[in-house]
């Protein structure tokens, strides 16, 4: 029979925690087990170093050759090891790395007042009546104080009328001599305060997304943008893409209530603070529009995602969804209904929806092409009476993770690489650089490609070749499947250590812009749209905002069109979400719009391991050839 042990967890602030388990148990396990967070952006699989822990008493278990991969034989030796890598043999004080100093996240939102939109109608569906209702005070009159409030309202039926509501009907009713204000949604009754709050009508969008998570507070009489909230995905500590969050709660219901739960607790939060940006009372935000991929969408919902991850990725619903936020444990706002955008299909899930709201591409004319580049990443392509969708799944790494010296958009991230006679790395916030963000990993690419440092294969050239300038040949360190380019020397980050950029971080930056290139190849194969006929290419998400069109197109990350009919159309995925908040016009059209675009598997086109495969290189002739050959 085994004998527990006891792992006693230190963290840099001098905090500990000690845990028992039983031999055998990985650290990573153990640690969640207990509510200890570790990140974990790769999901468990040795990846990354966001698990990194140092060994300081105890006995140290040998590394695995992911130690050796992701922390090189210096850390190895003093100590540290991978959490989701390395397994309990004794009793061990092991030190948690502390989380990398991320300042200042670019967390993008909307940006508009909804009520500028143009086209838009502004039907909310919340109304607010202010009333004066007789009380009863004839006991012959068989009447009763709900009554008596929907006959001054004009009312025939209350709807379902929430307990916390009925409990505080008499006080309310009296408190002003029947004078209220009763507050409705689509007929049902949200609301009754006492005397006028006519003026106080307000609503929350939500876009729940892998990497982050955002919001907007609007007047819904108005469409005026109050306040914007945002940070990132608390539940990025399971995994930093979507598979390895499901492969977290899959089949596993205490693991997708730990996902669930971090969920919830940010967008109380998120509430929380909006209010109290705005002055706003929580008990006056009456409608909340909330999208987010599919897995994002069910793991919200408490609904088992299992399936999502698991071939045909069917979900358990796709319509529209609208219940009470107190049945969705959004304690902040009581008097809420909750109202979720419907599904595509998949991996196109309800934040696909809202961009497609957002930019009216359903309304166009002309062939448009709408990207939304992220961890789930869509490619909608088509005009007014025909759409097709697919799924672009860019995993991680344009987010930061599993990049050597990657992170997230904050300050100290390289975001702007120039190469020429020198090296020039341009920060977010001008500060040392302490790594490299999304945006700057592909404008490296694009220099490193048009300096000849990097060949089309995505191959490094070797340190002695004679055609590389002497400057640029010094920066590359190491060799074969183990080289490196220097962007910023030790001297002159703000770490002390060489910012590079690995062969693994190529592969894994052709992984990601192959699936988005891939993806638009595709459909316009299928649509037969050559690369003339698309009149615009519009990126969306967070991500896409921020990266240079000129070093995407030359990476192959997006195709070769003319940069002038490339267009940023900011989050649109949470633009859609204000859209059908203060319009159930524009609502119940997604609703429709949903069952009308067709969703394309891509994985099922025989030819599309060959265009995936060819997308991932950096450009040659042959990769637009293919689409040429399928349009003959």
């Amino acid at each position: 029979m085994s004998t527990a042990l006891t792992i006693d967890f230190v963290t840099a602030k001098g905090g500990r925690t000690s845990v028992e388990t039983e031999p055998g148990t990985s650290f990573l396990d153990v640690a969640r087990a207990a509510d200890i967070d570790v990140t974990a952006t790769c999901g468990a699989r040795g990846k990354c170093r966001g698990c990194r822990v140092k060994i300081l008493k105890g006995a140290v278990p040998p590394p695995t050759i992911m130690d050796e991969v992701q922390l090189g034989p210096d850390e190895v030796h003093e100590g540290f090891r991978l959490a989701c890598q390395t397994r309990v043999i004794a009793d061990t004080e092991i030190m948690l790395a502390p989380p990398h100093a991320e300042g200042g996240h670019k967390i993008l939102g909307s940006g508009k007042d909804r009520g500028q939109q143009a086209g838009i109608d502004m039907d909310s569906g919340v109304m607010k009546k202010f009333v004066t209702a007789a009380i009863p005070v004839d006991e012959h009159e068989q009447s009763s104080d709900i009554e008596e409030i929907l006959t001054a309202t004009g009312a025939s039926k209350s709807g379902t009328l929430a307990p916390d509501l009925l409990r505080k009907l008499p006080g309310v009713l009296r408190e002003k001599r029947g004078a209220v204000t009763v507050t409705t949604f689509n007929g049902d009754i949200l609301d009754i305060e006492p005397g006028d709050t006519t003026e106080h009508k307000y609503g929350m969008a939500f876009d729940i997304g892998t990497t982050s998570i955002v919001g907007a507070l609007i007047d819904l009489d108005s469409g005026e943008q109050l306040a914007s909230v945002g940070d990132v995905n608390p539940q990025a500590v399971y995994g930093g893409d979507l598979m390895s969050r499901l492969a977290f709660a899959q089949f596993d219901l205490p693991a997708l209530r730990k996902l669930r739960a971090r969920a919830v607790q940010a967008v109380n939060d998120h509430i929380k603070e909006a209010c109290e940006k705005a002055a706003v009372a929580p008990e006056h935000i009456y409608k909340v529009v909330i999208v987010g991929n599919t897995a994002m969408h069910h793991i919200f919902l408490g609904i088992d995602p299992t399936y999502v991850g698991l071939a045909p990725y069917a979900p358990s619903i796709r319509g529209a969804i609208e219940m009470p936020a107190r049945d969705l444990l959004l304690k902040t706002i009581p008097n809420a209904k909750i109202c979720m955008l419907p599904i595509v299909a998949g991996f196109v899930g309800a934040d696909a929806m809202g961009a497609v709201l957002a930019t009216r591409i359903f309304e166009s004319e002309d062939f448009r092409v709408l990207v939304d580049i992220g961890t789930n990443g869509e490619v909608i392509m088509g005009r007014k009476g025909k759409l097709m969708a697919c799924s672009a799944p860019a995993g991680p790494a344009l987010e930061g993770a599993q990049i050597k010296h990657g992170m997230r958009g904050a300050i100290g991230a390289i975001e702007k690489v120039h190469i020429g006679e020198a090296v020039t790395c341009e920060t977010i916030g001008g500060a040392p650089a302490t790594g490299i963000c999304g945006s700057g990993l592909i404008d490296a690419a694009a220099s490193l490609l048009k300096a000849g440092v990097l060949l089309t294969s995505g191959r490094f050239r070797t340190r002695d070749d004679k055609s590389l300038p002497a400057a640029l040949a010094a920066r590359l360190l190491g060799s074969g499947g183990k080289s490196e380019f220097a962007l910023v020397l030790a001297q002159e980050s703000g770490n002390d250590t060489d910012i590079t950029l690995t062969q693994e971080d190529i592969r894994q930056l052709q992984l990601a812009k192959g699936a988005i290139y891939s993806g638009v190849l595709m459909l316009q194969r299928i649509m037969k749209v050559p690369i003339d006929e698309i009149a615009e290419l519009q990126l969306a998400g967070g991500f896409g905002n921020y990266i240079n069109t000129e070093s995407a197109v030359a990476i192959h990350l997006l195709p070769s069109i003319p940069l002038e009919k490339i267009t940023y159309v900011g989050n649109a995925a949470l633009m859609g979400a204000e859209i059908a908040l203060i319009s159930e016009t524009e609502r119940k059209r997604a609703d429709v719009l949903a069952k009308e675009i067709e969703h394309v598997s891509l994985a099922a086109h025989p030819e599309f391991q060959d265009i995936f495969i060819e997308a991932m290189c950096f450009p040659e002739k042959k990769v637009d050839a293919h689409f040429a050959e399928a349009e003959a």
